[in-house]
């Protein structure tokens, strides 16, 4: 019998799926301590007007005041909090798990369903916007911050999906978001508790669904790739927003932000429930 650790947190059948379906998921990653520090950072984006409502009325440019679909992204360059959870132990163990070593932390972002006005995330696949050679050699980390179910509009897969680079085009209900057609009946509905997390690499089409329900729902996005697969283009920037987790590139944080993070997430998170008693 596997026993799960923090350096082993994720089973082999996970792994498995993961390589065959192209997700995967698990129920308790986080612990409701660490979530209820995650809603409170996202409580202040929302008190300080960091998230904005990307929703538009089926035009791509005018805001609606009907539906909402809000989100804050990149979440790092405004979050002490936020900057140190892709250097938490678990979650460097389950990256390195999936895509392996060395990788990089590549982009993070919250989608704020509020209750019954909120809509989803159309059909798309990652790597219609990141270009990766692979794309099974990135993968996103979707962390429900609230319970997810049907009722509120979970994350929707299509398994094996990422064998297939469907055709993206302007999604008319959002500001920049782009969305491909994709077979529906094959859709995989992810219902997770708050902490449970769902991997996807960047071929695998999701999508979230309308909130129905009463109250709001949350999920964090954090994208990360294996370091040999970085893009040309983006290695070519002189200003880069990825940062190196693990490998002989990677400082802890030191080089990217000018300070180390890593060690220091559960004082992140006793610090950020503290502001809030």
């Amino acid at each position: 019998m596997t026993t799960l650790t923090d350096t082993h947190p994720l089973l082999k059948d996970c792994i498995d799926q993961f390589r065959k379906e192209g997700y995967t998921s698990t129920p308790a990653f986080f612990s409701a301590r660490e979530i209820d520090a995650m809603r409170a950072e996202l409580d202040r984006f929302c008190r300080e007007g960091l998230i904005r409502n990307v929703a538009t009325d089926d035009d791509g440019e005018t805001h609606s005041e009907e539906i909402h679909n809000l989100q804050i992204c990149p979440i790092t360059p405004k979050s002490d909090f936020y900057r140190t959870l892709p250097q938490h132990p678990k979650v460097i163990a389950a990256i390195g798990q999936l895509i392996g070593d060395p990788f990089v932390f590549y982009l993070d972002q919250i989608f704020l369903k509020p209750p019954k006005t909120g809509i989803g995330t159309d059909w798309h696949q990652d790597n219609a916007y990141f270009k990766i050679a692979d794309p099974t050699k990135g993968t996103a980390m979707w962390v429900a911050l609230h319970d997810a179910n049907i009722g509120n509009g979970t994350l929707h897969v299509i398994p094996r999906s990422d064998i297939t680079p469907y055709d993206h085009d302007r999604d008319p209900r959002s500001d920049h978001h782009i969305h491909c057609p994709v077979p529906e009946d094959q859709a995989v509905p992810i219902e997770l508790p708050a902490g449970g997390v769902a991997f996807f690499n960047y071929g695998t089409a999701h999508s979230t669904k309308a909130n129905l329900s009463n109250h709001e729902r949350a999920g964090l996005a954090l994208h990360f790739l294996r370091t040999d697969f970085i893009p040309d283009h983006v290695l070519e920037k002189e200003s880069r927003r990825y940062s190196h987790i693990t490998g002989p590139q990677a400082t802890g944080g030191l080089e990217e932000y000018g300070t180390t993070v890593a060690g220091t997430w559960d004082e992140q998170v006793e610090r950020v429930l503290a502001s809030t008693e």
